[in-house]
């Protein structure tokens, strides 16, 4: 007999990279049938899953996505969430799947700042006039050429090659300048999605185009097909030394879902 398992769940929109939070506690080996049946749901427009879990490095929260990625989009909405939720000041930290520390971040109106991981290293792909950009538990592939799920089963090999990536993907950079398209795979997950923004990418992408610059801070706002995000990266002797996303988030309320079990 399949049982029905009742789980609160609450849809954020962080410019569009529409993130399902599972406010329950779940056990992980519940996790895949919970993914798989929130993800079918067309009516919830879902391009990932985190659930919300106990903190364990002291954080004011802990999310762990469905695939053991990290995400700065899920991060900035994840801190909105919380703030609203136990009114926090507009600095705090929490914690990520995927991230071996705490992750800061900064809650204003509707805008909300998560910080990234830094980069472990960044490579040209000279055969396609393409920048890598290794962010730990994901990578991607930053490409001025028209979006193309082909494309990334061409650069498979590449991806292949990186030892513990939860997730990858290959970032568009299209016309007009300051565009992007991310096509992100998730391989736990099961999942392959044309995003309607990354958080990730976005620092990949703005780390590809700062990749001549030396010392100082900079700033860059990509338009994504459901929305902006920016960020900010600062380096010093070349290396990036620190950055942040951000951008609008949106919530919405909880809503109990049904999940049938085995």
């Amino acid at each position: 007999m399949c049982k029905i398992l009742s789980v609160s769940v609450q849809r954020a929109n962080p410019a569009g990279n529409i993130t399902l939070y599972v406010l329950d506690h779940v056990a992980p080996e519940e996790r895949p049938r919970i993914t798989a049946h929130l993800m079918a749901q067309k009516e919830l427009h879902a391009e990932q899953i985190a659930y919300c879990c106990s903190p364990m490095m002291g954080g004011e929260g802990r999310i762990e996505m469905a695939g053991g990625e990290f995400c700065g989009n899920a991060a900035r909405a994840f801190a909105m969430l919380l703030q609203q939720k136990k009114q926090l000041p507009t600095n705090f930290s929490l914690e990520v799947s995927g991230c071996d520390h705490l992750v800061q971040v900064q809650v204003e109106g509707d805008k909300a700042q998560a910080q990234m991981p830094l980069p472990k290293w960044v490579r040209t792909v000279k055969e396609v006039d393409g920048v890598l950009v290794h962010l730990g538990g994901i990578a991607h592939l930053v490409v001025k050429r028209e979006p193309s799920e082909e494309f990334l089963n061409q650069m498979e090999g590449i991806f292949q090659g990186i030892p513990s990536l939860d997730a990858y993907g290959v970032m568009f950079l299209t016309e007009p300048e300051g565009t992007m398209v991310p096509l992100v795979k998730v391989p736990a997950a099961h999942t392959l999605v044309w995003e309607g923004s990354c958080g990730s990418g976005t620092l990949a992408a703005s780390i590809a185009m700062s990749i001549h610059k030396v010392d100082g801070t900079f700033s860059y706002s990509w338009k994504q097909p459901s929305g902006t995000v920016e960020a900010t990266i600062e380096k010093r002797d070349g290396h990036v030394i620190a950055a942040r996303i951000g951008g609008l988030v949106e919530l919405d309320e909880p809503i109990i879902v049904d999940v049938g079990m085995e």
